[in-house]
């Protein structure tokens, strides 16, 4: 196995590049700016101020996403079989030299280099089964601009190492490269990838919808008003029907993506855990420890859509067919190791509530600390948990919905 430039195969131009050491294996990393003129158009004067507090809590302390980010690696685990079934698809139908692949909002931690290793398993044995060379890798891996990429790289030569001893000669060349920004802009030429994965990333929006008068919660509860609902929802929708727009743009004809994002039942509330963060916060405004004009102007760019607000914003764009989409309950609790329970398969109470106190830190301390400050964030989550002790003891299930979809660039 080697790590290196093909003639005939060549990645993506870049600005900045790692050049290897002279070594048997090795891998390029690559980082690649889209045209950064087109982030103007979000206007503040440039680079959207969003694009560079919204990441993951960075790093491997205690409430790092990559301590943090069970539920996302079980949920990876779980559709492997589907990316297993888009790629196979793809070899039937594609010509594939060099196998280039775009993960969306790759994050940081073990799993950002997940769905490489996926990929190469699945391709490894696609090819032996079609008695096929094994091509050459591209993996593009992209986030936003605050993204943790240095601890991605970082791991980068135990994760190849571990790939050199399990794969061997077996294994084509492998580039992967990190490509900061938006994916609600282009990020890659046209025609350019064989293969779109993004887990755990659309359900955070472009923006907050504007003018919402929402003084009450930073989030959609049972309470608010029909206009706030459909302000969420028409971004939603405006926000995926660009992505699909960008992604088709980009993906050869007959190319695949897989999305996976936090959805909801149309029978159930939105997601009961933003509106306790709003309820805390709203406590500490009552005792003067966060002031009540940063909670009156905070709304989170976040929306769960319902299957069927999926599925109409995807024929409404009409550029890819839908192979499969499917709804998938999951545990709030399940942001914990499988081995940490008791003897009745059953977690501590309080366990369970710094399990999901800590799930939903992870991704949310960063524009959290931004709006609030970093001084009240301890205090913050110590609150946030304890109500999701008291939660848990009056409800007998917390559950939120994953969608998972499969869909095919139309030719």
């Amino acid at each position: 196995m080697s790590f290196k430039v093909s003639q005939d195969e060549k990645p993506f131009d870049s600005t900045l590049k790692f050049p290897a050491p002279e070594q048997k294996c090795f891998n390029l990393i690559i980082l690649s700016f889209h045209n950064i003129k087109e982030d103007k158009e979000l206007g503040r004067g440039g680079m959207d101020r969003q694009q560079v507090v919204l990441h993951m809590n960075p790093g491997m302390g205690d409430n790092s996403y990559a301590h943090n980010s069970i539920i996302q690696n079980k949920v990876m685990r779980e559709t492997k079989a589907i990316v297993e079934e888009s790629i196979m698809r793809l070899y039937t139908i594609v010509p594939i030299h060099c196998f280039k692949v775009a993960d969306l909002g790759c994050s940081s931690g073990p799993n950002a280099l997940q769905l490489v290793s996926n990929v190469i398993d699945i391709v490894d044995t696609t090819t032996s089964n079609l008695n096929l060379e094994p091509p050459v890798f591209q993996f593009l891996l992209n986030d936003l601009f605050g993204n943790d990429f240095n601890s991605i790289f970082k791991s980068l030569p135990q994760f190849l190492e571990s790939l050199e001893e399990k794969k061997g000669h077996k294994l084509g060349p492998c580039f992967i490269n990190a490509t900061p920004g938006t994916f609600y802009k282009r990020l890659f030429p046209n025609g350019s990838l064989h293969f779109v994965h993004s887990s755990f990333s659309l359900h955070w929006l472009s923006q907050a919808p504007k003018d919402l008068g929402n003084k009450e919660n930073i989030h959609l509860t049972r309470t608010s008003s029909p206009a706030m609902h459909k302000a969420y929802g028409e971004q939603f929708q405006k926000d995926f029907k660009l992505f699909l727009k960008l992604r088709s743009q980009e993906l050869v004809p007959g190319g695949g993506m897989v999305l996976t994002l936090i959805g909801r039942d149309k029978t159930r509330e939105i997601r009961t855990s933003w509106s306790l963060l709003g309820t805390t916060l709203n406590d500490m405004v009552s005792e003067n420890l966060i002031e009540e004009i940063k909670v009156e102007s905070f709304d989170l760019p976040l929306y769960d859509p319902t299957i069927e607000e999926a599925k109409e914003v995807i024929e409404d764009e009409g550029s890819f067919t839908l192979q499969r989409l499917e709804s998938v309950a999951l545990d709030w609790g399940a942001n914990i190791n499988e081995d940490v329970v008791d003897n009745n398969n059953k977690l501590d109470l309080n366990m369970k509530a710094e399990a999901i106190t800590k799930f939903v830190r992870a991704p949310l301390e960063p524009v959290l600390k931004a709006q609030f400050g970093e001084e009240v964030m301890d205090e913050l989550f110590r609150r946030y948990k304890n109500k999701i002790v008291q939660l848990i003891m009056e409800v007998d299930i917390l559950e939120f919905p994953t969608l998972v979809m499969s869909l095919i660039k139309n030719v």
